[in-house]
């Protein structure tokens, strides 16, 4: 984190310009069918994308999904944490991946298939269609948290104390009024991560009475 200017900063999966783009939130939320075919199992795998191309990128990694007695669905990697930066005005910045198109998927008709055979779309999919989700981002450089609700920031970047690890946990909760309700099957996702060789991938389900977070 070096303090450059926003300027320079070279966009690969997301706009840096824009934490926020609610036009395309609303438009993700005006057709839940067509952004997440198969309801919340393709949530699942857009979150669980990402850490498989970090796995990819270093040969290997792990991921947790966890399916909460809630309704809501943690994804927790051992990557490198979500890219976030310092600008010239001292500002921490994260990319936007939760409110912004990812500018490799979105509206692109030959974007890569999930192994539902579904198109990939982003991490703004799954922001969108839950009515809360929480980002905890851990980094070399720093750890911290943010609230979305339907995509939409509820708090600032806030910094948490760093346990020594990197990586990412995505908790979210599916908008119940969006999609038919119907409980995720931790055979057909461990299956499904099979796609992914580079990722080692764990499914817990937990019992009644644990707290999802």
């Amino acid at each position: 984190m070096d303090g450059s200017s926003r300027a320079d900063w070279t966009n690969t999966t997301h706009d840096w310009a824009a934490a926020v783009d609610a036009e395309h939130l609303a438009r993700i939320r005006a057709a839940p069918a067509e952004f997440a075919p198969g309801g919340v199992a393709h949530l699942v795998l857009e979150v669980l994308a990402y850490p498989a191309d970090e796995a990819a990128a270093r040969g290997a990694g792990r991921c947790t999904v966890t399916l909460h007695a809630d309704g809501s669905v943690s994804v927790r990697d051992d990557g490198r944490g979500t890219d976030t930066r310092v600008d010239e005005h001292g500002e921490v910045v994260k990319k936007p991946v939760m409110a912004t198109k990812d500018l490799r998927f979105f509206d692109h008709p030959g974007a890569e298939s999930l192994p539902d055979g579904h198109p990939r779309r982003g991490m703004s999919v799954v922001a969108a269609l839950s009515t809360r989700l929480l980002h905890t981002n851990r980094r070399a450089d720093g750890a911290w948290t943010q609230r979305y609700e339907h995509g939409l920031p509820t708090t600032g970047l806030d910094p948490i104390e760093p346990d020594g690890t990197t990586g990412t946990c995505v908790t979210f909760r599916p908008d119940d009024s969006l999609f038919v309700p119907s409980p995720l099957d931790p055979d057909r996702l461990a299956r499904w991560a099979r796609h992914w060789p580079a990722l080692a991938l764990e499914v817990r389900v937990e019992e009644d009475g644990e707290n999802g977070g």
